[in-house]
């Protein structure tokens, strides 16, 4: 008897200990900002594609929000207060995404930096519109993609450039034929294209030809290209991303069309899609409100840093975006006075309040925001030359 009552006191002893050296464990491992004025840091989410299609964009985005980070951490965080910053890869898939923004929930994020592309941006800005947290979307250009009222961006929305894309064109290649390829089962491609449609109309520009491709059917363009060849057309939109455009520019040169190929920011990363091909992307021209090649003394800053940090790589107009994002939302959070020990509806109805009171000079541009989310800036025209950027 007496055995077995010390057995069973031994056992009951050494399950107290492992209690509570889980308890502490525990305790020691907590990493989420409870709003109980503890905290200590702002913790900034960031969701996009590092794998994948879309990996050349969220990798950008992230490496772009990790140099602002740094930057800011360096020079004493934002009041004396430094960021963590936190990624999780969503391979550009809406499902995954809504999975990615849950996961940096339980790592305690505050802020939400994203999405990268607008379907998964789409998808999250439920989450973060039912949670009331704070979130800038750096590229994610839908007109979904801030459908909720904490959600901002510092992009173009698509209808912004579908409107400036065909306000361009108008006066720059006045009497001109314009011929359209987009994806109609896109959200980015469709929203552009439909405002381009509408304000060419308006602006009196020749649409002679308009073909359309899906997600099933975005590899073989020669039926499309054909048809815009016989049309005459001298201009040719594509409202798309870099990977169909590399691919419709190697099917032109196929087939001899001789157009000037003119897009929007989804080109950004055509001519590393082009590989030994690059030549082909010579004359193309997009609006983007970035280059990197731009002799103002800020790009030219952020360009060194970047391609310092990151092998020699040249920033794209995603990278500078995030850039961006991260000190708009220092700036928002200094306006605000806001502290990390807020709660993350607390810290986003302050945060929102301030974001319609701030100018931000950032690498893509001065920038404001009404009520709407939406930026207020200048698109810039760009042509590639040489494999590079250069403004028009």
């Amino acid at each position: 008897m007496k055995k077995k009552s010390f057995a069973k006191k031994f056992a009951v002893a050494a399950m107290a200990v492992v209690m509570a050296a889980a308890l502490f464990t525990g305790c020691g491992d907590k990493k989420e900002n409870s709003g109980d004025g503890d905290a200590k840091e702002f913790v900034i989410g960031g969701i996009g594609p590092t794998t994948g299609g879309g990996a050349t964009y969220g990798q950008a985005v992230k490496n772009g929000a990790e140099l602002a980070v740094k930057e800011i951490n360096d020079a004493g965080g934002i009041n004396g207060v430094p960021i963590r910053f936190e990624w999780q890869d969503d391979e550009g898939d809406a499902e995954k995404s809504v999975n990615a923004y849950n996961t940096l929930k339980d790592k305690g994020m505050q802020i939400l930096m994203g999405t990268v592309t607008s379907q998964p941006c789409a998808a999250v800005v439920a989450e973060t519109s039912k949670d009331n947290m704070f979130q800038l979307t750096p590229s994610g250009s839908a007109v979904e993609s801030i459908s909720g009222e904490n959600a901002f961006r510092v992009c173009f929305s698509d209808p912004n450039q579908g409107i400036g894309s065909a306000d361009y064109i108008a006066e720059n290649f006045s009497g001109k034929k314009v011929g359209v390829i987009y994806n109609s089962s896109d959200v980015y491609s469709s929203g552009i294209y439909e405002k381009f449609a509408s304000e060419a109309k308006e602006k009196k520009v020749e649409v002679v030809a308009t073909e359309a491709f899906t997600k099933d059917a975005k590899t073989d363009f020669t039926v499309q290209l054909q048809k815009i060849k016989k049309s005459g057309a001298q201009v040719l939109f594509l409202p798309i991303y870099y990977e169909e455009a590399a691919l419709i520019l190697t099917q032109a040169d196929q087939i001899g069309l001789d157009v000037t190929f003119f897009g929007c920011d989804g080109l950004d990363g055509v001519i590393g899609q082009l590989g030994d091909k690059a030549s082909l992307a010579e004359g193309v021209m997009l609006l983007t409100p970035f280059a990197a090649d731009a002799k103002d003394e800020k790009t030219q800053t952020f360009t060194a840093a970047y391609k310092a940090a990151y092998n020699d790589e040249t920033p794209n107009q995603f990278a500078a975006d995030a850039y961006d994002a991260i000190y708009v939302i220092k700036a928002a959070i200094e306006k605000a006075e806001a502290t990390p020990d807020m709660s993350v509806s607390d810290l986003c109805d302050a945060l929102k309040a301030a974001m319609t009171e701030i100018t931000v000079d950032g690498v893509t541009g001065s920038m404001t925001w009404d009520a709407s989310g939406e930026p207020a800036k200048e698109p810039k025209a760009m042509v590639i030359k040489n494999g590079s950027y250069a403004a028009v």
